[in-house]
Parts: C-alpha cells; sequence; structure tokens
C-alpha cells in the first residue's frame, strides 16, 4: 500500500503500531532524506490483502499528528504494462 502525507517526524515504529490495529505488517518502506535521515512524508507498507483493505478503509483520511493520511493500494512494480503501444 502506498501511504502519503505522513509527518516528516514518522518512524518506522510509529507507522508498524498504525497498521498492527488492521494485521500483520510484513514490511515497511518509508521514503527518507539522503542528508537529514527524516521521512519525505510517504512510504509502503506491505500485509495481506484482506488485512491491507481493513487498513485503507479505516486509516485513510485518519489524521495522523496534524496530517490527514493518504492510503491507498498499490500495486508492486513491474506487474502493469507501461509504455507505448506498437
Amino acid at each position: 500500500m502506498f501511504v502519503g502525507n505522513l509527518p516528516f517526524d514518522a518512524t518506522e515504529e510509529t507507522v508498524r503500531a498504525l497498521f498492527s490495529e488492521y494485521g500483520t505488517v510484513r514490511s515497511i518502506h518509508l521514503a527518507s532524506d539522503v542528508f537529514t535521515g527524516k521521512c519525505k512524508g510517504f512510504g509502503f507498507v506491505e500485509m495481506e490483502g484482506h488485512e491491507a483493505r481493513a487498513a485503507i478503509a479505516g486509516l485513510d483520511g485518519k489524521a495522523l499528528g496534524e496530517r490527514p493520511l493518504k492510503v491507498r493500494f498499490e500495486d508492486p512494480r513491474g506487474s502493469g504494462k507501461k509504455g507505448r503501444r506498437r
């Protein structure tokens, strides 16, 4: 799942605690600034399908800090067709 609008002080631990209310979190990857190491405001969380759907329903729009989260289903990279038809 794509998770956007995270606060810049978000950590993997805070995101895991939030999503683990809906099931087992397989993995978390937060995009971080190369120089400061702080969260860039988005990341990806991997969960089982039915648990992921529950997390999306429960967390999309929910405030974390002062910011409403954007939680969306995200297909794994490379699974879709991209580019022009030939």
